[in-house]
């Protein structure tokens, strides 16, 4: 059975003399894993259009195990990111995140336009915190966005609770003032006050930048220059999503920033 679909291609790998599989996220199909047949033959068709972080249209014919593709026509390539090795390592950190998270045969088209719009920005206007950001987005889109107005262990600070918290001595917001959160543990789902504190700091300029990313407003933490504050936050998204997938994110940590 022939379709078509629009696609980012995740990833690539040889196939035999001639060919290479392709692995793409899918508007309606979610991942698709296809053959494209004799694309590293000089005189391809559309082998310089199934590219990583190209997004394209195809046709494809539909296979017991994989899909073949017979059409593949441009809809974005991307040129910034091909020719600057920062973007690029970016974008090789948000399509692996992706290809992680999406399932085969599982339409997911919040995710596929979540990356979309990821690239583009990627390529008009880069931020020391876009893939940061995508992270940290991804993990609400798998509804696993961590707790970050309270203490996730005790509660301090949280609905219902005084300001000292219910963690004994050591606790922030003494005299029922505001709780402080110091730390930040993926295994518990989020921050941490100074009695319950495990992990790696959470200073309050991170903090902030990540409510923002999560709170609706990550125009502004994407505004956020290269330093000890967006490396923090990247830092800690990168080990929020690795704990979520249980596998390591190899492109995450070739950041530069």
């Amino acid at each position: 059975m022939l379709y078509r679909e629009e696609a980012v291609v995740l990833r690539t790998y040889k196939l035999g003399e001639a060919d290479r599989i392709v692995v793409l996220v899918t508007e309606g199909r979610g991942k698709v894993r296809a053959v494209a047949k004799g694309v590293r033959k000089t005189k391809s068709r559309f082998g310089g259009r199934l590219e990583p972080a190209s997004r394209v249209q195809l046709q494809l014919y539909e296979g017991r195990q994989l899909d073949t593709i017979t059409q593949a026509e441009s809809v974005e390539v991307y040129p910034e990111i091909r020719t600057d090795l920062t973007r690029m390592t970016d974008a090789m950190a948000l399509l692996e995140a992706v290809d992680q998270v999406a399932q085969e045969g599982e339409p997911n088209p919040a995710l596929y336009r979540m990356l979309v719009g990821a690239l583009r920005t990627l390529t008009a206007a880069p931020s020391a915190l876009l893939v940061a950001g995508f992270y940290w987005k991804l993990l609400a889109l798998e509804g696993v966005t961590p707790m970050l107005d309270a203490c996730v262990r005790c509660g301090a600070g949280g609905p219902g609770t005084s300001g000292s918290g219910n963690s004994g001595p050591g606790n922030g917001g003494v005299d029922g003032g505001p709780v402080e959160l110091v730390a930040f543990d993926p295994a518990e789902g989020g921050a941490l006050c100074r009695a319950c504190r495990r992990g790696p700091v959470l200073t309050p300029e991170a903090l902030d930048l990540i409510r923002a990313i999560l709170g609706g407003d990550l125009a502004r933490a994407l505004t956020t220059p290269t330093g000890p504050a967006a490396a923090e936050v990247t830092d800690l998204a990168t080990r929020a999503l690795e704990h979520h997938l249980e596998r390591r994110l190899r492109a995450a940590h070739m950041l530069s920033h």
